[in-house]
């Protein structure tokens, strides 16, 4: 992908109809972390994440906590998109949620009505089942060659390319 917003990202889609596709990209840190950016927030050292360029105004989260959480939708088995806000404070407030059970996101990418589904006609995205252990597991810095890394043979050489092939 040649757009600065989504080189070597990893994006999850939680998401993805005729009309529109939402998604998350998991390995983009920001120099902030949620209490950093949330007025009155419990104290929770959690990195925040750009989740992409559309509504940088937004917050967003992924959690696997659904005994806990209530209202969130399940994207993939044990992986939910957002949910009760208000109990998720209240629940961090109370430590009986992990900086490791909830990620956090500023924005998020999306796409209109067929445009991702032309994209990946296009071969300009790598497709592959996610995973909760991708999201909530691998340290963001290395995620994006840990997945193509895990395709196979055929992507493990696209994983060792340098960010700028140019320089190699």
């Amino acid at each position: 992908m040649q757009d600065d917003n989504f080189r070597s990202s990893v994006v999850f889609l939680c998401e993805h109809s005729e009309t529109a596709t939402f998604g998350l990209v998991l390995n983009r840190p920001l120099d902030l972390t949620i209490n950093q950016a949330v007025q009155d927030f419990p104290e929770l050292n959690a990195p925040l994440f750009l989740g992409g360029p559309v509504q940088n105004d937004t917050l967003h989260f992924l959690h696997s906590r659904p005994d806990l959480i209530e209202d969130g939708i399940e994207v993939i088995d044990g992986v939910f998109w957002g949910g009760n806000f208000e109990q998720l404070k209240m629940l961090i407030d109370t430590n009986q949620i992990a900086e490791d059970d909830v990620k956090f996101f500023l924005g998020y990418s999306g796409w209109e009505a067929g445009q991702l589904d032309r994209e990946c006609g296009e071969k300009a995205w790598i497709v592959v089942q996610a995973e909760k252990e991708y999201i909530f597991s691998v340290e963001s810095s290395n995620m994006w060659r840990s997945v193509l890394k895990n395709m196979g043979e055929k992507f493990k050489l696209f994983s060792n390319l340098p960010d700028d092939p140019t320089m190699n």
